[in-house]
């Protein structure tokens, strides 16, 4: 059975009401409404709506052409200009790291299903694009959509998603074991190294669950083989050191971004965490995914992959039509969680879930709590 057949079948048999309140102030900052039957209800009708804005492939066509045409013109001027002026090479590589992330948002789109029509055309497309993102597309697209299938289930954590320990989990581990997660948890470690060093190396090697998965060792050996084949036959004509000066510093810019969106769109302060008994598919998706409010640059570089609480209640809506599930759903007004960019900076400093604050705490606010 196809994943995305999996993770439509969850959200429509678990409807397990969540019955825990709380005010909208206060310690304990969960809205009322993400723990009520109603946002469920609000929830599976909006979800059963947004499916009517499938993919339009001329649309899809004319994004993708508007984003790999000056991604790859931008990456011909840093090669032309790197020996002349790196600073003006590392200047160049932001908006071509923006432009990769852009792409990478195509890939995750062709994962879901939803960028064309056609499954063969995503198929083909997705594994095109990563050999540019260095991500396993089949790998990838199977832990991305066993996290849409569980994002905010306390009990499935660990496939597609930041790592996160309750308070209890964290109070119990050893010390040194302690000073392991807050280094994982640490923004400069977990983006500044963590990032590229994932999209560069991790992502090379089958390991865990997906050394024992055929089907991922596949997807990752396979594009190691051609990403192997392509970069040596660049090297071997440009030579490593333009390899390196060029596309080292794009990937690694657009690694940063990547995981700074992703993980501001799930961890803030009254986000949705619950056992699996009381989780329920349509709740996490309303308020355990942000609506992360980026200037129309930044929208449109990332792809409206801001909207994440539409994304997650209807994967199948491509990447350019999510604004418009907003513009037309005034429900979602007041439900979602809105994350400016100053608040997201804020949202790094949150590193626990409190089950019985049920919200995201900080390390120092351990200190406080037992005071």
């Amino acid at each position: 059975m196809p994943i995305e057949v999996c993770v439509e079948q969850i959200a429509g048999e678990n409807s397990s009401p969540d019955t825990g309140m709380r005010g909208d102030s206060g310690p304990a900052t969960c809205r009322d409404a993400a723990a009520s039957p109603a946002a469920e209800a609000v929830g599976r009708m909006l979800a059963r709506r947004f499916k009517a804005y499938g993919a339009d492939w001329k649309r899809s066509s004319f994004q993708l052409a508007s984003t790999a045409i000056p991604f790859v013109v931008l990456l011909v001027a840093i090669g032309a200009v790197w020996r002349l002026s790196y600073g003006l090479a590392l200047l160049l590589a932001i908006p071509a790291a923006g432009l990769l992330v852009r792409l990478f948002i195509f890939q995750h789109d062709c994962g879901h299903g939803s960028f064309f029509r056609s499954r063969a055309a995503n198929e083909t497309l997705g594994r095109l694009l990563s050999v540019l993102t260095l991500t396993p597309y089949g790998h990838w697209r199977k832990g991305h959509a066993i996290h849409h299938a569980s994002s905010g289930n306390l009990d499935r954590r660990g496939r597609g998603d930041v790592e996160i320990l309750t308070v209890a989990e964290y109070e119990a581990l050893s010390p040194l074991r302690r000073v392991g997660y807050r280094l994982y948890r640490n923004p400069f470690i977990m983006v500044l190294l963590g990032a590229p060093v994932n999209f560069i190396l991790l992502q090379r090697i089958p390991r865990g669950i997906s050394f024992r998965d055929r089907d991922a060792r596949v997807s990752i050996l396979s594009l190691d083989l051609v990403l192997i084949a392509m970069f040596g036959l660049a090297i071997a004509t440009v030579g490593v050191a333009t390899i390196l000066a060029t596309y080292l510093p794009v990937i690694i810019i657009a690694s940063w971004i990547g995981n700074w969106l992703f993980y501001v769109q799930h961890q803030f302060d009254d986000t949705y965490w619950k056992r699996d008994a009381e989780w329920n598919f349509h709740t996490a998706a309303l308020h355990g995914s942000s609506y992360f409010e980026l200037p129309p640059v930044l929208r449109w570089f990332s792809g409206n992959i801001g909207l994440h609480h539409v994304h997650h209640l209807c994967s199948r809506v491509p990447n350019y039509r999510l604004q418009a599930c907003v513009d037309t759903a005034p429900e979602l007004r007041g439900i979602a969680k809105r994350i400016s960019l100053r608040d997201s900076l804020v949202c790094w400093k949150l590193s626990l879930w409190d089950e019985e604050r049920r919200m995201m705490v900080r390390f120092g606010d351990l200190r406080t709590r037992t005071a």
